[in-house]
Protein backbone atom coordinates (compact mmCIF):
# COMPACT_ATOMS: atom_id res chain seq x y z
CA UNK A 1 0.00 0.00 0.00
CA UNK A 2 1.43 3.33 -0.56
CA UNK A 3 1.56 6.10 1.56
CA UNK A 4 -1.65 8.30 -0.67
CA UNK A 5 -3.87 5.30 0.92
CA UNK A 6 -2.97 5.53 4.56
CA UNK A 7 -5.36 7.39 6.28
CA UNK A 8 -3.69 10.79 8.34
CA UNK A 9 -3.89 9.13 11.99
CA UNK A 10 -1.14 6.51 9.94
CA UNK A 11 -3.37 3.31 10.69
CA UNK A 12 -3.61 1.24 7.46
CA UNK A 13 -6.60 1.68 5.61
CA UNK A 14 -8.25 4.15 3.27
CA UNK A 15 -8.83 7.54 4.20
CA UNK A 16 -12.91 8.00 5.13
CA UNK A 17 -15.10 9.57 2.42
CA UNK A 18 -16.23 12.66 3.69
CA UNK A 19 -19.44 11.91 1.98
CA UNK A 20 -19.88 8.41 4.20
CA UNK A 21 -18.91 10.52 7.47
CA UNK A 22 -21.43 12.76 6.61
CA UNK A 23 -24.07 10.53 6.21
CA UNK A 24 -23.29 8.27 9.55
CA UNK A 25 -23.76 11.85 11.61
CA UNK A 26 -26.67 12.32 10.18
CA UNK A 27 -27.86 8.90 10.51
CA UNK A 28 -26.62 9.45 14.56
CA UNK A 29 -28.19 12.63 15.10
CA UNK A 30 -31.75 10.99 13.27
CA UNK A 31 -31.83 8.59 15.73
CA UNK A 32 -31.11 10.58 18.86
CA UNK A 33 -33.77 12.91 17.45
CA UNK A 34 -36.24 10.19 17.18
CA UNK A 35 -35.53 8.95 21.18
CA UNK A 36 -36.06 12.23 22.37
CA UNK A 37 -39.43 13.65 23.77
CA UNK A 38 -41.05 16.22 21.99
CA UNK A 39 -40.68 19.89 23.26
CA UNK A 40 -43.86 22.18 23.51
CA UNK A 41 -43.45 25.97 24.72
CA UNK A 42 -45.76 28.88 24.60
CA UNK A 43 -46.06 31.02 21.33
CA UNK A 44 -47.20 34.18 21.99
CA UNK A 45 -49.71 35.57 19.28
CA UNK A 46 -49.75 39.36 18.28
CA UNK A 47 -53.85 40.44 19.08
CA UNK A 48 -56.15 41.53 16.54
CA UNK A 49 -57.70 44.78 16.31
CA UNK A 50 -61.45 43.94 15.75
CA UNK A 51 -62.01 47.27 14.35
CA UNK A 52 -59.69 46.80 11.45
CA UNK A 53 -61.52 45.42 8.28
CA UNK A 54 -60.28 43.64 5.57
CA UNK A 55 -60.72 46.12 2.36
CA UNK A 56 -61.48 42.47 0.17
CA UNK A 57 -65.23 42.06 -0.89
CA UNK A 58 -67.18 40.40 1.42
CA UNK A 59 -69.56 39.44 -1.87
CA UNK A 60 -70.41 36.40 -3.85
CA UNK A 61 -69.29 37.80 -6.35
CA UNK A 62 -66.32 36.10 -6.10
CA UNK A 63 -67.25 32.97 -6.61
CA UNK A 64 -69.60 33.78 -9.36
CA UNK A 65 -67.30 32.31 -12.51
CA UNK A 66 -66.38 28.63 -10.30
CA UNK A 67 -67.69 26.00 -12.40
CA UNK A 68 -68.97 23.15 -10.64
CA UNK A 69 -70.27 19.61 -12.05
CA UNK A 70 -73.69 19.31 -12.62
CA UNK A 71 -75.03 15.65 -12.51
CA UNK A 72 -78.70 14.43 -13.81
CA UNK A 73 -79.32 10.80 -12.18
CA UNK A 74 -82.08 9.11 -14.35
CA UNK A 75 -81.93 6.19 -11.59
CA UNK A 76 -80.17 3.18 -10.03
CA UNK A 77 -79.94 -0.37 -9.98
CA UNK A 78 -78.63 -2.95 -8.07
CA UNK A 79 -77.22 -5.84 -9.76
CA UNK A 80 -74.98 -9.07 -9.07
CA UNK A 81 -71.72 -9.42 -10.51
CA UNK A 82 -72.86 -12.24 -12.76
CA UNK A 83 -75.74 -10.26 -14.15
CA UNK A 84 -73.26 -7.27 -14.90
CA UNK A 85 -70.44 -9.72 -16.67
CA UNK A 86 -73.53 -11.09 -18.91
CA UNK A 87 -74.08 -7.27 -20.40
CA UNK A 88 -73.79 -6.73 -23.86
CA UNK A 89 -74.90 -4.87 -26.72
CA UNK A 90 -78.53 -4.71 -26.59
CA UNK A 91 -78.81 -5.22 -22.68
CA UNK A 92 -81.48 -3.63 -20.54
CA UNK A 93 -81.01 -2.60 -17.29
CA UNK A 94 -83.65 -2.25 -15.24
CA UNK A 95 -83.60 1.28 -13.15
CA UNK A 96 -85.67 1.83 -9.84
CA UNK A 97 -87.87 4.87 -11.30
CA UNK A 98 -90.53 4.62 -13.29
CA UNK A 99 -91.41 6.04 -16.80
CA UNK A 100 -92.27 9.78 -15.83
CA UNK A 101 -91.04 10.23 -12.18
CA UNK A 102 -88.47 13.12 -11.91
CA UNK A 103 -84.67 13.24 -12.44
CA UNK A 104 -82.64 13.78 -9.59
CA UNK A 105 -80.42 17.16 -10.49
CA UNK A 106 -76.86 17.33 -8.28
CA UNK A 107 -74.47 19.78 -8.19
CA UNK A 108 -71.45 18.89 -6.79
CA UNK A 109 -72.70 15.70 -5.37
CA UNK A 110 -75.59 17.28 -3.65
CA UNK A 111 -79.12 16.82 -4.62
CA UNK A 112 -80.53 20.55 -5.55
CA UNK A 113 -83.41 20.22 -7.63
CA UNK A 114 -85.84 17.47 -9.37
CA UNK A 115 -86.72 17.67 -13.47
CA UNK A 116 -87.96 16.40 -16.36
CA UNK A 117 -86.06 15.09 -19.13
CA UNK A 118 -86.31 17.29 -22.28
CA UNK A 119 -85.57 17.28 -26.08
CA UNK A 120 -83.46 20.35 -26.70
CA UNK A 121 -82.16 20.43 -30.71
CA UNK A 122 -81.61 16.59 -30.78
CA UNK A 123 -80.00 16.70 -26.83
CA UNK A 124 -81.17 15.99 -23.66
CA UNK A 125 -82.04 18.90 -21.40
CA UNK A 126 -83.92 18.53 -17.89
CA UNK A 127 -86.79 20.77 -16.94
CA UNK A 128 -86.41 21.94 -13.63
CA UNK A 129 -89.76 21.01 -11.61
CA UNK A 130 -89.21 21.87 -8.08
CA UNK A 131 -85.64 22.81 -5.90
CA UNK A 132 -84.95 21.42 -2.40
CA UNK A 133 -85.35 23.09 0.39
CA UNK A 134 -82.34 25.01 1.50
CA UNK A 135 -82.70 23.11 5.18
CA UNK A 136 -82.90 20.10 3.47
CA UNK A 137 -80.02 20.58 1.46
CA UNK A 138 -78.26 21.57 4.62
CA UNK A 139 -79.20 18.65 6.20
CA UNK A 140 -77.12 16.81 3.92
CA UNK A 141 -73.98 18.55 4.45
Amino acid sequence: MDESQKNPTGAEGLVPDSADALSVAQAEHEEEAAQAPPVARVVELPVLDPGHVSSAPRSIDLLLDVELPVTVELGHSQMAIKSILELGIGSVVRLEKMAGDPVDVLVNGKLVARGEVVVVDENFGVRILGLVDPDQRLGTL
